[in-house]
């Protein structure tokens, strides 16, 4: 487990759960350049435990193979 804080899983989840960066923004208050530096640090701790997850794709399989995330929550 890349060991995620609560405010990345949130970020994470929101931003598999929506369809662009934008929407993440909106819904948690964040500003753009937030969003993007918490995605890249779940990158790199996914990258640290050697599970890489450079796409939404990959991230999304990541949370599914984790448990934070259930098929019927897509």
């Amino acid at each position: 487990m890349p060991g995620l804080s609560p405010r990345e899983l949130e970020v994470m989840l929101a931003w598999i759960l929506s369809d662009s960066k934008h929407e993440v923004c909106q819904a948690l208050y964040l500003a753009p350049g937030t969003v993007n530096t918490h995605l890249t640090r779940i990158r790199q701790k996914y990258c640290r435990v050697g599970r890489p997850a450079p796409t939404k794709a990959a991230l999304l399989a990541r949370a599914l193979q984790d448990g934070h995330l259930q098929l019927d929550e897509i």
